[in-house]
């Protein structure tokens, strides 16, 4: 059996909750969460030593301990990424297989930083949001694709990695700029990218997870993500640790990094468009 070790902000949270039984049906057992560390309990649920007892999941005193006695590693801190630099560094340095929860850095220069370290150290190393692979934009054609209108819930500061991601997954990493079109009442960005295609993303509060897309010859698809994207998420976490690759170019993630980061920018001044970094 390998043995997985997570590495949180704090344990009471929905993934970390969810996680250890969805690995363990992932691989018939062969995979399982053995140890945790959390930085601090939750502010809104039970302790991490209460965490561990429920979930039969040893709480260990560092991340140091963690890292050494696991086989692959899961940072999570998924509503918290401003914390993932202090928790991934052990990891990244490690050569371990990890993965890291969405989303994966506070802005593009940490991103950037996490990646480097990890190629220096030779880990291997992803980050996605569960909605990159549900199956019905799994199967999308990418081929001539010009427009794409998302809409999805939740907040731009955490949720947005969920519209954004799949966008990115379908059309690429040459996004140009960013102009935020928003209100009070929900965000909403328009994405510029090369040769004149856009993407658009609206947050509404009860929302599904769904898409438009419009092609060059003026046909358009509509698509809502019904799928269980979360099983799929799980599924490729576990081929990464087997296999030590990424199922896509870090890339794209530094370009999904770059668009939530800019977008927060845009959105000091809205309806002007602010230029995305290249390289």
């Amino acid at each position: 059996m390998k043995k997985i070790g997570f590495i949180d902000y704090y344990l009471d949270e929905w993934h970390a909750n969810t996680y250890p039984e969805w690995i363990r049906q992932a691989t018939s057992g062969d995979m399982q969460v053995c140890y945790a560390y959390g930085k601090a309990d939750a502010p809104h649920g039970i302790d991490n030593a209460s965490w561990s007892r429920q979930q039969g999941v040893e709480l260990l005193d560092s991340i140091a301990d963690v890292v050494a006695a696991s086989d692959y590693l899961v940072v999570l801190s998924p509503d918290h990424p401003e914390h993932h630099m202090e928790l991934a560094m052990p990891a990244l340095q490690s050569g371990k297989p990890t993965y890291v929860d969405k989303t994966f850095a506070p802005d593009r220069r940490t991103a950037q930083l996490l990646f480097e370290t990890a190629e220096r150290h030779g880990t291997p190393l992803f980050s996605s949001s569960a909605l990159r692979f549900a199956k019905e934009y799994a199967s999308v054609n990418r081929q001539g694709l010009k427009r794409i209108c998302s809409f999805g819930p939740g907040a731009y500061s955490n949720y947005a990695v969920h519209q954004i991601e799949p966008i990115v997954a379908l059309m690429g990493v040459e996004a140009e700029k960013v102009m935020y079109i928003g209100s009070e009442n929900g965000a909403e960005l328009l994405i510029g990218y090369t040769g004149g295609r856009q993407a658009e993303i609206h947050h509404y509060r009860n929302s599904p997870f769904a898409m438009t897309l419009s092609y060059e010859a003026e046909d358009c698809v509509s698509l809502q993500a019904e799928s269980d994207f979360f099983s799929e998420l799980i599924k490729n976490m576990v081929q990464f640790f087997q296999t030590g690759k990424p199922p896509f170019d870090y890339r794209e993630t530094i370009a999904i990094m770059s668009i939530i980061e800019c977008g927060l920018q845009a959105a000091r001044t809205p309806y002007q468009w602010v230029e995305l970094p290249r390289g």
